[in-house]
């Protein structure tokens, strides 16, 4: 049996303003654009990664205005490396929607936000808590497992119905007064308590704010919670990459389908296999392939093992798999600017900005 949710409340709001992060550079504002960015870029992200990409994501896109009249390519190519992409297409939609149907002002309420694109339940009520005080329950990774421990919650979190108890014993918990300045400090305590304290495999019970009321510490084994029975398979992809460079030393690189991997993403060429790849070659361009060290590229539910085949090609090499309204040459000062998969960026900056071919 846990405190009182009154109690609850006030012991992660008293932990978070004495040992609590306060030092995110999202964390002195309550304006839900800077909010509503930093919720979106670390989902499934690290907070050490987040802290590069958000202040140079501001500098070019300081407001919602200036984010919804770019360019999709533009904010893909500033989104670039912190993969789920869809994420940053979803974001760049998601601000011509607040200044088509909000004239530029987010909405204030959980239920609003949470029609926009991007935006699903826990984004929503982490930035009507953190902006407007809203008493709105968040439901993150940290605070799943925040509260399942807490709460000695053994439900299933794979089966809907657990789930949805889950949230509604967190609404339950949530603080009832002096919402504007506590439910700001709460909701920043469950993810601080998460991050920090009651981590994934060993969590630190012994300075936790919740330790004497928390039923999986009592039972002496917190890492049993939350429960998940069913997990996202992992599965293994095999990738053909062709490196074409021209005369000059530009690359080829072609916009991504709207689906599949990298969608809408500019990428080297793909291909089925090694021999298709070579098969697209004229004999001369064939002549001139050379093959990389193949290397690993690790998603959060897929491995991707990468080859790729560079060959310099004539004006007349380029066959039906390079030519298309979406793809071009691009020059070493060109490429950077665009959005593309990790992987790729790494590969070509490995190659400099010379010829990989002798003349």
């Amino acid at each position: 049996m846990t405190a009182p949710a009154s109690a609850f409340a006030r012991r992660v709001v008293d932990w978070q303003q004495r040992h609590g992060r306060h030092d995110l550079p999202w964390q002195a504002t309550r304006d839900p654009y800077r909010v509503w960015l930093s919720e979106i870029m670390l989902q499934q992200t690290q907070v050490a990664t987040v802290l590069s990409y958000y202040p140079r994501f501001l500098a070019r896109f300081p407001d919602v205005a200036s984010l919804a009249a770019a360019d999709e390519d533009d904010v893909l190519a500033l989104w670039s490396g912190l993969g789920y992409y869809s994420r940053a297409r979803h974001l760049h939609r998601c601000a011509r929607e607040v200044m088509t149907r909000f004239g530029g002002a987010f909405p204030r309420s959980a239920a609003e936000l949470g029609t926009l694109p991007g935006i699903g339940r826990s984004t929503a009520a982490a930035i009507a808590a953190f902006c407007f005080g809203e008493r709105a329950a968040i439901l993150d990774g940290n605070v799943k497992r925040v509260l399942t421990r807490a709460l000695g919650f053994g439900g299933d979190l794979a089966v809907a119905t657990h789930e949805r108890d889950l949230w509604r014993r967190a609404e339950g918990l949530l603080p009832t007064t002096d919402l504007h300045r506590t439910m700001p400090a709460y909701t920043q305590g469950l993810m601080d308590l998460g991050a920090t304290v009651c981590t994934r495999t060993r969590p630190a019970c012994a300075v936790c704010p919740l330790a004497d009321e928390c039923v999986a510490a009592r039972e002496g084994e917190p890492t049993r919670y939350p429960v998940r029975t069913r997990r996202v398979a992992r599965s293994q992809a095999t990738l053909w990459l062709l490196h074409a460079r021209d005369a000059q030393g530009r690359v080829w690189l072609a916009r991504r389908p709207g689906r599949g991997i990298w969608a809408r993403l500019y990428c080297l060429p793909l291909h089925d296999d090694g021999d298709a790849l070579l098969a697209s070659l004229t004999p001369a361009a064939r002549a001139s392939a050379v093959r990389h060290a193949p290397f690993r590229h690790v998603l959060t539910h897929r491995d991707l093992d990468v080859h790729v085949v560079s060959a310099r090609l004539q004006p007349g090499d380029l066959t039906g798999d390079l030519t298309g309204a979406e793809g071009g040459w691009f020059t070493a000062a060109e490429w950077p600017a665009l959005g593309l998969p990790a992987p790729i960026r790494r590969f070509l900056q490995a190659q400099g900005d010379g010829y990989l071919f002798d003349s």
